[in-house]
């Protein structure tokens, strides 16, 4: 275990608010990084993913890196976009 994860495995035990915010900006990330990834193995671009869905690249950079801020309709349209179906759950 590296000494990154071992602090954050003690700040979790230790400060519950932290764990909180810790745990929903993972997956926050997660989310993101899944988007780029989908993106990538449909072999498009940013700027072809904006053009289909009608918006600018800087949208779709939004969408990627900062997936806490999108509405669930738009992620919906980005994975038609890529030819994708979308499921939420809840845990």
């Amino acid at each position: 275990m590296s000494d990154l994860q071992k602090y954050i495995e003690n700040r979790m035990i230790k400060d519950a608010e932290f764990a909180a915010d810790y745990e929903k900006g993972y997956a926050d990330f997660k989310l993101g990084v899944l988007l780029r990834q989908a993106r990538e193995a449909a072999g498009l671009t940013q700027e072809e993913v904006a053009l289909r869905l009608g918006t600018k690249k800087s949208t779709v950079s939004q969408i990627e890196n900062h997936a806490e801020d999108v509405r669930l309709v738009l992620l919906r349209q980005y994975a038609e976009v890529l030819g994708k179906n979308l499921y939420v759950g809840l845990a």
